[in-house]
């Protein structure tokens, strides 16, 4: 179910290109992917549930922009059937605005809580988080809530990958960069009028991360990286 990569138990990004660069993502650890609209943030993030659930591993996907129907929709195109695992159990699907997030942080979990435990879920998503940092007025602020927010996922034991908006890249940098466990960066740039999409691994905690930015696609099967080739704007 899980691999290990230099002594560290590693749970897999879901991404079969990617483990191959880094092993996967280190069990129990919290996650950010940064990108722009369009760039494959929400695809990252569902691959990575689903591969959990195909491994026997509960997943819960918090949400404060896409709607459920347009987003089981979406996946389907993947072949990804979400609907299928809500059915079955495995799977829950949170539509929160970040002021319900908020509340249910100050309450120690509230619901979310209640359902990671019921399920016994193991991955937890969160897209996006700038919604939820932006929340706070100050940088005191948006740290410490998102100290409480890292402290909660650590105690339900999920290995947690949130997404935030490249626009907010500063932000997201200074008040979480220290606190995360992993930094991807999505990149989906337009140059004589042709979109090109790279990835980059900025940080992962016990890793020996690759010096370099990686062309990617989005497939019918997903995300997809070229792990031999280097992206160029």
């Amino acid at each position: 179910m899980k691999s290990r990569k230099s002594g560290v138990s590693r749970v897999s990004t879901g991404i079969a290109s990617l483990n191959k660069l880094v092993g996967g993502f280190k069990e129990k650890s919290i996650n950010l992917v940064i990108g722009g609209a369009g760039s494959g943030k929400t695809i990252m993030a569902m691959q990575f549930l689903i591969d959990g659930i195909k491994k026997g591993e509960k997943g819960v996907y918090i949400t404060f922009e896409e709607k459920k129907d347009k987003t089981y929709s979406d996946m389907l195109s993947f072949g990804l059937d979400l609907e299928k695992y809500e059915k079955e159990n495995k799977f829950v699907f949170f539509e929160y605005t970040p002021e319900q997030v908020k509340r249910i942080i100050t309450e120690g979990g509230g619901e979310i809580e209640s359902i990671i435990e019921k399920i016994k879920a193991r991955r937890i998503v969160i897209d996006s988080i700038s919604s939820f940092v932006l929340l706070y007025k100050d940088e005191l602020a948006r740290r410490e809530a998102a100290l409480f927010l890292f402290e909660l996922i650590n105690k339900w034991n999920c290995t947690a990958l949130l997404t935030a908006q490249v626009i907010e890249e500063e932000k997201i940098f200074s008040e979480l960069g220290f606190e995360v466990d992993s930094i991807i960066i999505l990149y989906h740039a337009k140059r004589k009028g042709i979109r090109k999409r790279g990835l980059e691994i900025l940080k992962m905690r016990g890793t020996k991360i690759p010096q370099k930015t990686f062309p990617f696609e989005i497939t019918n099967k997903g995300i997809v990286v070229n792990t031999r080739g280097i992206f160029i704007i």
